[in-house]
């Protein structure tokens, strides 16, 4: 966001100092050139998603998350992807026909997957984006820590996309792992909860923006439509 150098990921925690706010902290991840940014500049502008969503009419995420993608505050890569997944579940959830109050339930989506820090998918074993499909399911199903089918079919979420954006492996793409995290909560929630979300063929448009782009090994590449 600085200079747009390509980031480089160390093995350890370095004290780094944003280069926006200039506020310290420790981090793993900064530009090749030692510029750092930290998240919450990164997501800076990231709560036009609520206004974003609670206008939206669409049963397709898919179609709600490439809409947000072109806006601004959304970057290639970014930690950004950890609450727009949940956030666009919620949504179509919503508007299939899904029983939530959807404004709470993006202000919650919101505080948990800002919690989610960029570079967890290396670092954690875990991408953000597949852990918002769980928070996503962990809401519509009002789990808690006590709770018995709810805690279940959360973590049955999240290693649903987990297994997806494992089976393709990396270099990460936080927009691919955003589109196998959404496809697999469709089927996922069309199976556990009776509500049918609607979805489209994804065909990636992003490609000459990563610079660790996989090409064909991707099934959203232009090249396997």
């Amino acid at each position: 966001m600085i200079c747009k150098a390509p980031l480089e990921y160390l093995e350890a925690d370095v004290l780094m100092e944003c280069g926006i706010c200039h506020k310290k902290e420790l981090s793993k991840t900064r530009c090749v050139n030692g510029h750092y940014v930290c998240n919450d500049c990164h997501t800076q502008g990231l709560d036009t998603i609520i206004g974003l969503c609670m206008a939206e009419t669409s049963k397709d995420p898919i179609e709600i998350i490439e809409k947000m993608m072109a806006v601004p505050f959304c970057h290639m890569h970014g930690p950004e992807h950890h609450v727009m997944v949940g956030a666009v579940l919620l949504t179509a959830y919503k508007n299939a026909g899904g029983d939530i109050d959807l404004h709470s339930a993006l202000v919650e989506m919101m505080n948990r997957g800002k919690n989610v820090p960029g570079g967890a998918c290396g670092f954690w074993g875990a991408c953000g984006a597949g852990i918002s499909s769980g928070m996503f399911v962990s809401i519509i199903s009002k789990s808690t820590p006590l709770a018995v089918e709810p805690f279940a079919l959360s973590h049955q979420m999240t290693a649903s996309s987990l297994g997806r954006i494992g089976e393709i492996g990396g270099p990460r793409c936080c927009k691919r792992d955003s589109f196998l995290s959404i496809l697999a909560a469709i089927d996922f929630v069309k199976e556990h909860f009776g509500i049918e979300m609607e979805k489209h063929d994804v065909v990636c448009g992003y490609s000459s923006q990563n610079n660790q782009c996989i090409g064909k090994r991707c099934p959203f590449s232009k090249a396997n439509h």
